[in-house]
C-alpha cells in the first residue's frame, strides 16, 4: 500500500542573513523562487539559531538539543545520533546532498545516501582538527580533480592582488558548473533525474548549499547587476567598537589576524569596499535561488512536488562588517537571525508570517510530526506545526537562546551565552567576564550597549537569572540522553 506521508525537502544554506530574500522585505536582492516560497508559504520572522557557527547550529537542528547537551559545541566536534534515524526507521528514504558540516564528514548520520560537499575551503580546518583521522575528499574535490583543478584554498587567494582589499569578495573563474552552489544544485537535480520511482516510500531530501559563506565568489554575470545598486550597509563607528566587551574585541582581532575563509578583514574598510562585498554576497544568493527554482521544477516533473513540504533556512548569518565584525561567532542579530520558510500550499494556508520567537532546531520536531512520528519527550525543541496549521501554539517561546564555546577563531572567550526576547537581548561572556545588553525596541540595530548602565541593572539581573536557570534546567532534563546508542 502506498505511503501517503509527505515528502520533506529541507534546504539549508550556509551563513545567510535574514535580510537576503526580496519577499521578506529586502527589495535589493533578486530571489524570485524564494519569493514564491514566501508568498505561498509560511514564514517565521523571528527565528534564531542555537549557536553562531555551522557545526553546533546544525547539530542542534538535527538532534533537538542545545550544544551544551548534544556536545558539539564548536565546528568539528563529533555529532551524536540524529532524528534522521527516526525518519529512516519509519520508512522514509533519507538522502543528503551537499553540506551538512556533520562530524565525521563521511558518516551516515541516519541517511541512506549521502553525496557530501562540505565547506568551500576545508584544508585549514582539517589540519587543525585532523588528529588520527584520514583526509576526507568530497564530491567537489573529485570533480575538480577530474578537470585538472584543486579546491581554491586560502593560499591561492593570498596570491591575488585584490586579496588585501576585497573583504573576501572574488570573481569565480573556473567553469560555472564547478561553482560549489551550482555543483550542489546540479547534484540534487541529477539525483532527482536518476532516482527510481518511490511510490511506496516518502522522501526526506536534505540539500545543503555551501554559500553564501565566504569566499564571496559569485559568477561574474550574477554580481554585475548588484554593483550599481545603493545597498544599505550599517555604518561602524570607533565609538561603538571602543565600547564593546573584551571578548568582542578579541574576536575582531582574530578576524584581522587570521583572514578566516580568505576574508582579509578590516573593521575600518571604506563603505565602497563594504558595498562591493555585500553585492557579491547577494549575487551568491541569486545563484542559489536559481538552483532552488530548478529543484522545485524537477520535483514537479517527478510528480513529487504536490505532496511535498519544502523547508528553506540557514545555519546562521553573517555580520558582513556590521559592528566591526566579520562573519559569525557573535550574538548580534546579523549573526543569529535566519530565514525559516515552510511551503506546502495544499497543506498550509500560504502568504502568512509568524512573528513569535522561534529557534532553528524547532524545525526538527516539526518534521517528525509531519512524518507522523511523535518527537521524543526530552526534546528541547518545540514543534511549529500549530503555527503552520493556524492554531494557537501551546508552547510559545518567551525567550530564545544561543551559545558558543572557544574555538580556533572565537579564541578570546571560554564560553558565551545569549538570551533574547522580542524587547531585550543579553549576552554574557565567561572568562573573560562581561556582557552586552540591548533595548531592541529603541535600539534595533544594537548600537547602544546598556550592560554597564546602572539604570538597567534590574532588567540585566532578571535576564541573567532566567538564562542561568534555563541552562541548568535544560542540562538536568537532558541528562543521560547522550549515553544512548549512536548509529552509523
Amino acid at each position: 500500500m502506498p505511503d501517503s506521508r509527505p515528502n520533506i525537502i529541507l534546504i539549508i544554506t550556509d551563513q545567510q542573513r535574514y535580510e537576503t530574500i526580496g519577499a521578506l522585505g529586502f527589495p535589493h536582492v533578486e530571489t524570485p523562487n524564494l519569493d514564491r516560497l514566501v508568498r505561498e508559504g509560511v514564514s517565521f520572522s523571528h527565528c534564531f539559531i542555537n549557536a553562531p557557527s555551522c557545526g553546533p547550529a546544525r547539530a542542534s537542528l538535527f538532534t533537538g538539543y542545545s550544544p551544551h547537551n548534544h556536545g558539539a559545541q564548536r565546528n568539528n566536534d563529533p555529532w551524536p545520533r540524529t532524528w534522521v534515524e527516526s525518519l529512516r526507521d519509519s520508512g522514509y528514504h533519507c538522502v543528503n546532498i551537499g553540506k551538512m558540516h556533520a562530524d565525521p564528514y563521511g558518516g551516515r548520520h541516519g541517511f541512506h545516501e549521502r553525496q557530501v560537499v562540505e565547506n568551500k575551503q576545508r584544508r585549514a580546518a582539517e589540519v587543525q582538527w585532523a588528529g588520527n583521522r584520514h583526509v576526507f575528499n568530497d564530491e567537489l574535490d573529485k570533480a575538480l580533480w577530474a578537470r585538472g583543478h584543486t579546491r581554491l584554498e586560502k593560499d591561492y587567494f593570498r596570491t591575488l592582488p585584490e586579496f588585501e582589499t576585497s573583504l573576501g569578495a572574488y570573481d569565480w573563474h573556473l567553469d560555472d558548473d564547478l561553482h560549489p552552489d551550482f555543483f550542489v544544485g546540479d547534484l540534487a537535480l541529477r539525483w532527482l533525474a536518476q532516482a527510481p520511482p518511490m511510490d511506496d516510500e516518502p522522501l526526506f531530501l536534505q540539500i545543503g548549499f555551501p554559500g553564501p559563506h565566504p569566499p564571496y565568489d559569485p559568477i561574474k554575470r550574477y554580481a554585475e547587476p548588484y554593483m550599481d545598486r545603493d545597498l544599505p550597509v550599517l555604518p561602524v563607528t570607533q565609538e561603538e567598537m571602543d565600547a564593546q566587551p573584551e571578548a568582542v574585541k578579541a574576536l575582531r582581532d582574530a578576524h584581522v589576524r587570521r583572514d578566516a575563509d580568505s576574508v582579509a578583514f578590516r573593521p575600518d574598510a571604506p563603505m565602497s569596499r563594504r558595498r562591493r562585498q555585500r553585492a557579491y554576497y547577494l549575487a551568491n544568493m541569486t545563484m542559489i535561488d536559481e538552483k532552488v527554482g530548478q529543484i522545485l521544477d524537477a520535483l514537479e516533473d517527478r510528480g513529487q512536488l504536490e505532496n511535498s513540504v519544502v523547508i528553506f533556512t540557514s545555519d546562521h548569518g553573517d555580520c558582513l562588517g556590521d559592528h566591526g565584525l566579520s562573519q559569525k561567532w557573535n550574538m548580534y542579530d546579523a549573526s543569529v537571525r535566519v530565514p525559516l520558510i515552510f511551503w506546502s500550499p495544499g497543506r498550509f494556508e500560504g502568504g502568512r508570517t509568524v512573528d513569535s520567537l522561534q529557534q532553528l532546531f524547532d524545525a526538527g520536531p516539526t518534521i517528525l510530526e509531519l512524518a507522523g512520528i511523535e518527537p521524543p519527550a526530552g526534546f528541547e525543541a518545540v514543534s511549529l506545526l500549530p503555527d503552520l496549521e493556524g492554531r494557537e501554539n501551546p508552547s510559545p517561546r518567551e525567550y530564545v537562546y544561543s551559545e558558543h564555546a572557544r574555538d580556533t577563531v572565537n579564541e578570546g572567550v571560554e564560553f558565551e551565552m545569549m538570551i533574547r526576547s522580542k524587547e531585550w537581548k543579553l549576552v554574557e561572556f565567561f572568562d573573560p567576564s562581561g556582557g552586552q545588553l540591548f533595548d531592541l525596541v529603541n535600539d534595533p540595530d544594537e548600537l547602544n550597549d546598556l550592560w554597564n548602565d546602572p539604570a538597567h541593572d534590574a532588567i540585566k539581573q532578571h535576564l541573567r537569572e532566567v538564562m542561568h536557570t534555563w541552562f541548568v534546567t535544560s542540562t538536568t532534563r537532558a541528562a543521560g540522553w547522550r549515553n544512548e546508542p549512536r548509529y552509523g
